[in-house]
């Protein structure tokens, strides 16, 4: 809560009060970050005025500032003390500097361009544009911001753990007294997300009160935290293996490692663990873990779930292109729905940054000259080409540096082609990839690493890629786009008779732009293989994908060991809805596009299968799914590599800080169930749940054990999913965690959760036991 919205309620020596202990609590915030006595941050505190803009016409002065929470906004709004004036910087994507978005580059002149800022939000709602007195005072903003969420996002779970439990704190002292009435402490227990009896919480005020004052102040606060935050699991696994006088040595957390963890790991790597996350230095020392260092190690990448060897890259990445599965998008302009929703440069921007490295672009004539991008035939918005591709300039490598293919849905007329090429070509400059790499005809793909750094384009190309040397001139071919060609083909089956083909005049200058991704109709895989190379590629729309995966899945695994494919939305998801990817990857299809707007279960999944390898947007298939002597069919598990039967045990033990689903109703407590899900070739797929646990959502305890048996761990996901439990209505979701079968670490582990647009909820996580034997 922030401090302006208190000093209403107080006389002059109260706010005085107040605003001291205001910046006691930012100080000490400001230490949990690294940002003591930062000036960029006190900037912050202190706030000030900014233009905020959301039109030509509608220009308003507003007051910001951080709060000392240094988690959310406040801002003045019209009704100046409203209570959800702000926003919480864990909503904020990225804070830009300059005219950096499309309404700021709309609505306002260049000549305001060095003192332009905007906070980018995640998910769909809209930019904040703003405008600063000064390009020192819009660099301070940026700066400080980007001081504070970068510290914030340093932080790992139990400090966030800390810091959240601290500033509930703060919140429940509603008279500002660094004291805890019985009455503050029911109220801070419910923001917390726990319900107790009131016997329950009397009983555990008496216990701390041990100055029997009616309030907790000083080391009572601290007893009350203590056991707030005590983990019976945690010690219960501490004391079995603390067999040094009650202490961890590393002998004995080399013990803990090889049998729990299953690590085949040194009695070195134990001591270089307790080095890293032992806060004792006597113990340090000693060589010996406390029990407040083990947690600090379980709460770490070391003691989480998914494995810290495949974080960075690790793949082979000179393997041909086909190789690999893309992290791809649909109708990457759509920033909602297929039919009247916005299309924006910003929903290229998110894409990208989430290391999409298949963007589709549908390309219609424009007024003045410039083509535009559209869905077209609806009433969705229109962007300018020329925009799109400067934004995909900009942000196509700033977190993957392998290429990234432009996948042109082309309806312009030979004169707008032409103003294509030129801006591809000029704006992406030596980055777009023009011709083959190497001095003679290739016969493969380069792999993503050779292409680092460029663009492919996707499309349409006048001849075969032999003759990209050669002076061509225009003629009629046919390039209908993908949709548009599936749709011809559903009316055909309904008309026979009727010739829908069509042909339309192709821009030798588009045309030679289209090297390794060249577009081009499928029929059937014996005519591919027969007379399409290499880097002719097809798209499908999903039911005919779904299909061909269906009843010819080995054939089509076989059709992508050459070839590239593509597969994209049913166009009667106008809803931007998608369709489950795990058996078009099953069948090897490398471009497997999603409306990566829309959260849900198909987009964790997809977030899943690109989280290892640097979330570069390249995965590499398994070795079944690139070998020609390969015969896997995802239906018939008959004998080979791929067949790796596993046993997979889980122990769902805990949950910690589960946020409130309903933040709006004080009294609402979450009561928590969680379900594992696994995702894979069909004989694989499966679901098991824990029971609920009523009004807990601060530290619930299951110890439920399931048992799965997973035939193709290559190709399998793993699901947590935690939800408010409702006996007459829909489960709400609390938070939830995907990853690869292949990425889990064994043992006890903590398990992250994330929103469900994928966003890490930082202080909550569950703490599982994993362990993966071979079966029998």
């Amino acid at each position: 809560m922030s401090c302006i919205r208190k000093l209403r309620k107080r006389t002059k020596s109260q706010e005085f009060v107040y605003q001291e202990q205001c910046k006691i609590v930012a100080h000490e915030n400001g230490k949990r970050i690294g940002l003591e006595g930062d000036p960029d941050l006190q900037f912050l505190l202190n706030g000030g005025d900014l233009l905020k803009v959301k039109s030509r016409s509608w220009r308003k002065t507003r007051y910001f500032r951080l709060n000392e929470d240094l988690k959310t906004m406040w801002q003045e709004t019209s009704k100046t003390f409203k209570s959800n004036s702000g926003f919480s910087l864990e909503d904020v994507d990225s804070v830009r500097y300059g005219r950096q978005t499309d309404g700021l580059r709309k609505y306002t002149d260049s000549s305001v361009e060095d003192r332009c800022l905007s906070f980018i939000f995640k998910g769909r709602r809209k930019n904040l544009d703003l405008i600063a007195s000064s390009k020192e005072e819009a660099k301070k903003w940026v700066s400080g911001l980007e001081k504070v969420m970068t510290g914030m996002h340093s932080l790992n779970r139990q400090q966030n753990s800390e810091h959240w439990i601290y500033n509930c704190m703060r919140k429940a002292d509603k008279n500002a007294d660094n004291k805890m009435s019985l009455k503050e402490l029911k109220h801070f227990l419910r923001q917390i997300n726990v319900e107790v009896d009131d016997s329950y919480a009397e009983m555990l005020f008496k216990k701390c009160d041990t100055s029997n004052s009616g309030t907790l102040e000083g080391s009572e606060i601290k007893h009350f935290y203590d056991l707030l935050t005590y983990r019976e699991e945690i010690d219960v696994i501490y004391k079995k293996y603390a067999t040094s006088n009650g202490q961890m040595s590393s002998a004995d957390l080399l013990n803990f490692l090889q049998i729990e963890q299953r690590e085949p790991v040194s009695l070195d790597y134990a001591q270089k663990l307790i080095m890293k996350y032992e806060m004792d230095e006597t113990a340090k020392q000693n060589k010996y873990m406390s029990k407040d260092g083990f947690l600090m190690y379980l709460n770490h990448e070391d003691g989480s779930i998914f494995n810290p060897a495949h974080k960075p890259i690790y793949q082979d990445m000179r393997q041909p292109l086909n190789h690999y599965f893309i992290s791809s998008s649909h109708n990457t302009y759509l920033m909602e729905d297929q039919l009247k929703g916005p299309s924006s440069t910003e929903a290229y921007i998110k894409a990208l940054m989430k290391s999409c490295r298949c963007v589709e672009l549908d390309c219609w004539d424009g007024p003045n000259g410039e083509p535009v991008i559209y869905h077209g035939h609806t009433l969705t918005s229109k962007v300018l080409f020329r925009d799109v591709i400067k934004a995909i300039k900009e942000y196509a490598f700033k977190t993957s540096q392998y290429p990234v293919i432009l996948s042109l849905e082309n309806h312009c007329t030979i004169e707008q082609q032409k103003i294509m090429a030129h801006h591809l070509t000029s704006i992406l400059g030596s980055a777009l990839l023009t011709q083959p790499l190497g001095y003679q005809m290739p016969t493969t793909f380069p792999g993503p690493e050779e292409l680092k750094g460029h663009f492919l384009i996707k499309g349409k190309r006048l001849n075969k890629l032999d003759a990209a040397f050669n002076n061509n001139t225009t003629e009629d071919v046919d390039s209908v786009s993908e949709e548009d060609e599936a749709a011809e083909l559903k009316e055909a089956e309904q008309k026979p008779k009727e010739k829908t083909a069509k042909k339309i005049k192709l821009a030798k200058e588009l045309s030679d732009l289209v090297i390794y991704c060249k577009s081009v109709h499928f029929s059937t895989f014996e005519h591919s293989r027969d007379n399409q190379a290499f880097y002719e590629m097809a798209s499908y729309k999903e039911s005919k994908a779904m299909n061909l995966a269906e009843n010819s899945a080995t054939a089509f695994i076989h059709h992508n060991m050459d070839k590239l494919s593509r597969i994209y939305p049913a166009g009667s998801r106008t809803d931007s809805s998608n369709y489950n990817p795990v058996p078009l990857w099953n069948a090897g299809c490398q471009i497997v596009a999603l409306n990566f707007q829309t959260p849900g279960k198909e987009m964790d999944l997809n977030q899943a299968r690109f989280l290892p390898n640097g979330k570069c947007g390249y995965i590499l298939k398994p070795e079944f799914m690139r070998d020609p002597a390969s015969q896997f069919d995802p239906k018939c598990l008959t004998v080979g590599p791929w067949l790796q039967k596993k046993t997979f045990h889980v122990m769902i033990i805990s949950a910690q800080q589960l946020p409130k689903i309903n933040k709006d109703k004080q009294s609402s407590i979450v009561d928590p169930q969680v379900r594992v899900e696994i995702y894979g070739v069909p004989a694989d797929n499966a679901s098991k749940q824990t029971h609920h646990i009523d009004n807990n959502g601060f530290n619930p305890m299951w110890n439920a054990r399931f048992q799965f048996t997973v035939h193709v761990p290559e190709l399998a996901l793993v699901r947590f999913v935690v939800e408010d439990y409702d006996a007459a209505s829909h489960n709400d979701l609390v938070g939830l965690y995907t990853l690869p079968f292949t990425s889990m670490q064994n043992g006890y582990r903590h398990v992250p959760l994330l929103t469900k647009r994928g966003s890490l909820i930082p202080s909550a996580g569950l703490f599982v036991h994993i362990m993966v034997l071979d079966a029998k």
